[in-house]
């Protein structure tokens, strides 16, 4: 089986995303952002798209979104996807880390088995303003209205929060439903 690519973003968990599939024995590499796509579309069944600084820094991301795997954007991964896709970042209004209730507004693949409001660390420095068509809200907060969107029907996902850290409640329930879309829509 192809193991799931963490795309390194740059980002100061990075590290942990890699970490927390590798501890639940999902087959997972750690690939810099500047590999080249059919390396992507050839070497994996699913990607996520880690944390990091700035998109001016997110290398080739923007191109591994149509390769047809599925994806899972987490924060700057969030980021990448929603403007790859005609939707647009601002500043948030609270910048930093730190907990946040989050109000699951749809069940989907992801957020499958979680209760109606999470808690969940996360960075809202810049968040998404405008969602990209065809995408829905999954989950939101008092802070921000897309803490989660999905584009169901082609298997991508972007979170705003960090399942990968301890102070996100059941956050490797993301990871177990992630690897889950990747085995059956994968390649």
């Amino acid at each position: 089986m192809r193991p799931i690519y963490v795309v390194n973003n740059f980002g100061q968990f990075n590290h942990l995303i890699h970490r927390a599939l590798r501890d639940m024995d999902i087959p997972v590499v750690m690939v810099p952002n500047t590999t080249p796509p059919e390396d992507v579309a050839t070497g994996c069944r699913g990607i996520i798209l880690g944390g990091g600084p700035a998109l001016d820094r997110a290398g080739n991301c923007s191109r591994y979104l149509g390769l047809g795997l599925p994806v899972l954007g987490i924060c700057l991964g969030l980021h990448i996807i929603a403007t790859a896709h005609g939707g647009s970042v601002h500043q948030g209004r609270s910048g930093g880390y730190g907990p946040v209730d989050v109000e699951i507004c749809e069940h989907n693949d992801i957020l499958k088995g979680y209760p109606e409001t999470i808690r969940v660390w996360a960075s809202h420095a810049d968040e998404v303003a405008v969602m990209p068509p065809d995408f829905s809200v999954l989950a939101s907060s008092h802070i921000c209205s897309t803490e989660a969107i999905a584009r169901t029907e082609k298997h991508m996902y972007g979170l705003q929060w960090h399942p990968e850290v301890s102070h996100t409640a059941d956050g490797r329930r993301i990871f177990s439903n992630f690897n889950a879309v990747t085995e059956e829509h994968g390649v």
